[in-house]
C-alpha cells in the first residue's frame, strides 16, 4: 500500500500537464527506413519517477533526464520554459549523471530553482535574480563556456571546466514542470549560436 502511495505522488504533479491542451492534434511520427533521430528527452535515461511528454520536450514527475544527442558542434543553444515552478536545475549533464538524485551534484552543470549556479557539488556563483514560472532559459555552450540567458538577458557568470561528452540535462520535482525546445525558438539565440545537430548532420 505504501508503494502504491508513493508511486501516486511521483505522478500527482504531472497530471495538470497531461490534461493541457498541448495534447490535442499532437502529430506523432512515422518510423521508416529514412528515419533521422532526433534531438528531444531520452526515455531511456531519465530518473525511474520522471514523465516525459510532448514528444520528449516536457519533463515533470521526480528526476533528471538527459537529450538523446550529445553536444558536438561548436556553438549549441537549446530552451527551457518554467511552465510551473518548484524544484528543478537546467544545464548540461552525462549519460552517468544520477538521474534519481534531486539535486543533482555529480556530474551537472547548470543553474537551479534557488538561483545557485552549480558545477556539480560546488556552487560557483548565486544568479542576482531567480527565475520565475513562465520565465525562458536560454542554454549555450561553446565547449568553453557554459552561458544563461533569462528572457534573452544573459546571467553575469558562466560555468568553465565541462567535462564531455555532455548532453542537455534537467531534472525536477517538487510539481516542477519544465519544456524544452531544440528548434523553433520563442527567444533568438546569440549571434553565431543555433539549435543542437545530430552528428551525421555536421558532417
Amino acid at each position: 500500500m505504501e508503494n502504491f502511495r508513493s508511486l501516486f505522488s511521483c505522478l500527482t504533479p504531472c497530471f495538470d500537464c497531461m490534461e493541457s491542451s498541448s495534447f490535442e492534434n499532437v502529430p506523432y511520427p512515422r518510423f521508416n527506413a529514412s528515419y533521422q533521430p532526433t534531438v528531444r528527452l531520452d526515455v531511456g535515461r531519465m530518473g525511474k519517477n520522471v514523465v516525459i511528454l510532448k514528444e520528449g520536450e516536457r519533463i515533470c514527475g521526480i528526476g533528471g533526464a538527459i537529450a538523446t544527442v550529445p553536444i558536438v558542434q561548436n556553438k549549441a543553444y537549446f530552451q527551457v520554459t518554467v511552465q510551473q515552478t518548484g524544484i528543478w536545475g537546467i544545464g548540461l549533464g552525462q549519460k552517468q549523471s544520477p538521474f534519481d538524485k534531486i539535486p543533482c551534484t555529480e556530474k551537472f552543470w547548470g543553474i537551479r530553482d534557488n538561483g545557485d549556479i552549480a558545477k556539480e557539488d560546488q556552487v560557483i556563483a548565486k544568479m542576482a535574480k531567480t527565475v520565475e514560472e513562465g520565465d525562458v532559459v536560454g542554454v549555450t555552450y561553446d565547449h568553453v563556456e557554459l552561458k544563461f540567458y533569462v528572457n534573452g538577458k544573459p546571467v553575469d557568470d558562466v560555468i568553465t571546466g565541462v567535462k564531455g561528452p555532455v548532453y542537455p540535462m534537467v531534472y525536477v520535482d517538487d510539481s516542477a514542470i519544465l519544456d524544452l525546445k531544440f528548434k523553433n525558438f520563442t527567444e533568438e539565440p546569440p549571434a553565431g549560436f543555433g539549435e543542437i545537430l545530430v552528428e551525421q548532420t555536421i558532417l
